[in-house]
């Protein structure tokens, strides 16, 4: 989802004493700076640059500050500064100029930074029909009305702990509830900074565990995915009997993982997990050719037989495993699925400066056919 950026400027608090070793000390002087004029302008529009041009008589140098800094963020003779930011809020920029006696004049001017999604329409991207010849549609949830089915989901609360904290990747998230809703025919899940529990960060994870499972067939999923440092989305399945026989000897199958950050919001990723004497996995990845995956929506696919189990991306084909190999047995069971937008942990890596919340991942569909009898 692009992100648009607005400035509000607050007006200039003047703070008309100038500075030397004697703060007390404001009598003009010979080589003093006076008459600082200072604007900030927003150019060009939408980028989150802030252009700010200072002026003053008899100065000969001027630096930009975040208020209470000690040490500038740039420094030059011009009294033009060009700064992005890359997170919401408010900030007070202090400006100082200076004379040649080395004293300077400053002011502090506040700014409010607010960022706004772009809404992708729902019927931007791509879309895969309601049947397949040779499939029966056996199960969906096209996430109409306004709230999540329980008929179809359940919701996993908190951070793993104490059994399985990080959920075994030292993720950073605690699970809620009410970070996942129905509207406009969307299922959207949200990433949020806020705390809760012991960590910094919610978001949601449902899951069918209970309530609808399946072996085989093609399953599609629609989705938007979010962006930023430290955001990883996932649509997967996991084994019926995780409950008796644990991970990975249940199986795994990632639907569609997606680590954000770094510009990888154009890459999305494929993977099986099982048990050969230990954790064992193989997957593959596709890369958009231009635009990212929360530009607009994009179609998942599994195809999934007795033999093997192919991804596709908007119906290209991007990977194939075989699963006949009699340690590949996880993969001839009925498995649930799993929807969740995690936040850190060890693939992704962790959040940062640029990282903006709340993030998103919307779905507008799961679909699930198999062959036909």
């Amino acid at each position: 989802m692009s992100q648009f950026i607005k400035a509000f400027v607050f007006p200039f608090l003047l703070l008309a004493a100038l500075a030397c070793e004697d703060d007390n000390d404001s009598i003009l002087q010979e080589g003093d700076p006076y008459n600082l004029e200072v604007e900030v302008t927003i150019e060009p529009e939408g980028s989150g640059q802030v252009i700010v041009q200072a002026s003053a008589e008899n100065a000969v140098a001027y630096d930009l500050r975040l208020e209470e800094e000690e040490e500038p963020m740039y420094t030059n003779t011009s009294g033009t500064f060009e700064h992005t930011f890359l997170q919401p809020g408010d900030y007070a920029l202090e400006v100082r100029a200076y004379g040649s006696n080395e004293r300077y004049l400053r002011k502090v001017v506040g700014v409010t930074i607010t960022f706004e999604e772009e809404d992708v329409p729902v019927d931007q991207g791509y879309v895969t029909p309601m049947e397949y010849e040779g499939y029966d549609l056996v199960w969906h949830d096209e996430f109409d009305g306004n709230a999540i089915d329980p008929d179809n989901w359940v919701f996993e609360i908190g951070d793993g702990c104490p059994d399985l904290c990080g959920w075994g990747n030292n993720e950073s998230q605690y699970y809620l509830e009410e970070n996942a809703w129905v509207d406009d025919g969307v299922l959207t899940i949200e990433a949020r900074e806020e705390s809760a529990g012991t960590r910094d960060y919610t978001s949601a994870r449902m899951k069918t565990q209970g309530k609808h499972s399946f072996h085989y067939g093609r399953i599609d999923i629609r989705a938007l995915l979010p962006r930023g440092q430290g955001i990883w989305p996932a649509l997967w399945m996991l084994g019926n009997d995780i409950e008796t026989v644990g991970w990975p000897k249940c199986g795994e199958i990632d639907i569609m993982e997606m680590i954000g950050g770094s510009g990888r919001e154009n890459e999305v990723h494929g993977t099986l997990h099982w048990d050969n004497n230990g954790h064992t996995y193989s997957g593959g990845s596709h890369t958009l050719p231009s635009g990212t995956f929360g530009d607009e929506y994009h179609v998942f696919t599994i195809i999934w037989d007795e033999t093997s189990i192919r991804w596709f991306v908007n119906d290209i084909e991007f990977y194939e495993l075989l699963i006949t190999p009699a340690h590949m047995a996880e993969f001839h069971q009925e498995f649930f699925f799993i929807f969740n937008v995690a936040v850190g942990g060890n693939w992704p890596g962790y959040p940062d400066e640029t990282t903006v919340f709340p993030q998103q991942m919307r779905v507008d569909y799961v679909r699930v056919f198999q062959e036909s009898k």
